[in-house]
């Protein structure tokens, strides 16, 4: 019998926070109390706003429903840890849909774990290897956690910063948003040192710090930090046009090509054709294309029919044994 009212309270809410609906007298057992207790308890978690709806009959029910507000979750350890693994993963990974919220949400219930739990996480963590595209650069989820606390609290951050020609470089700033490009992410900030804004690549960064200084939000330039990210990146890479001919009909190759390539569009004799414009380095694309079962040729940049052709000698040389 669980005599502690406050511990009896956490486990009723943990029980009516699954998706059924529970019969009082069900309850009152796993409870270890009466069915009167029940209903006082189920009153007085409704005092403190929890929507608990009753249901007529015999022997009666409740269940947890949907309200104005989002009361705090109760977890048990097992779903806590779960919870927290796939967080970290996620981010670690760079997966499409896990945004700055999904980060945000891991921040708080790291902090909030006891410790056996947290080593129960890293221990997994450890042990746990994704299978992946290997498109993105893995990142540390403690990166993302600090960041977005920052971001969160406008909090000044600091830390240290890899250039894309390998300058490394100290960097103070007030970040304003992180943003997920699906294979990357980006820190957009302003940098204190520069007086400008700019955009970070998060796997480039290290040893990131929250300094504890409170700033006022800045105005971005932009309306939104992910058109300010397109903006940037747009002036910092060169776009070319490439057109592509492939040995099999478009519906098969659009089902292996990702989307930001383009979409082909069929030929006669099962075979398709890509047309389409990219900033990406044309060796990430040959080895895109390269990548598909089927035969194609390369029409235009030459600088992609070069990528291709140097793709195909490394990996002939490869197949011969470095011969």
């Amino acid at each position: 019998m669980t005599t502690d009212t406050p511990a009896r309270l956490l486990t009723l809410l943990s029980l009516l926070q699954t998706p059924r609906e529970w019969p009082g007298g069900e309850l009152a057992d796993r409870l270890g109390v009466s069915r009167r207790t029940v209903r006082r308890d189920i009153d007085r978690l409704r005092e403190l706003g929890y929507p608990v709806q009753a249901s007529k009959g015999a022997d009666g029910g409740y269940r947890l429903v949907a309200g104005k507000a989002m009361p705090p979750l109760v977890l048990d350890d097992e779903e806590a840890v779960a919870i927290a693994v796939g967080l970290r993963a996620g981010a670690g990974h760079a997966v499409e849909g896990l945004d700055e919220a999904s980060v945000r949400a891991l921040a708080k219930l790291e902090q909030v774990l006891p410790g056996r739990l947290r080593h129960r996480v890293a221990t997994l963590q450890a042990a746990t290897t994704p299978l992946t595209s290997g498109d993105g650069p893995s990142i540390a989820p403690e990166t993302l956690t600090v960041m977005a606390s920052t971001v969160a609290g406008h909090e000044r951050l600091r830390f240290a910063y890899r250039a894309a020609d390998g300058t490394e470089s100290r960097r103070l700033t007030e970040p304003h948003r992180l943003v997920s490009t699906g294979r990357r992410w980006y820190l957009v900030a302003y940098d204190i040192d520069r007086d400008d804004w700019r955009t970070f690549r998060v796997d480039r960064v290290s040893e990131p710090f929250a300094t504890g200084a409170r700033f006022a939000p800045r105005e971005l330039p932009t309306g939104s930090a992910a058109e300010y990210l397109r903006r940037s990146m747009q002036r910092r890479q060169e776009s070319y046009d490439f057109e592509v001919t492939f040995a099999a009909p478009a519906e098969f190759v659009a089902a292996r090509l990702p989307n930001w390539l383009g979409t082909p569009e069929p030929l006669a004799d099962h075979r398709c054709r890509l047309r389409g414009t990219s900033a990406d380095a044309v060796q990430r694309v040959a080895f895109r294309l390269a990548m598909l079962e089927c035969d194609f040729v390369v029409h235009q940049p030459e600088e992609l029919m070069a990528a291709v052709r140097e793709l195909g000698a490394r990996l002939s040389r490869a197949a011969a044994g470095g011969a």
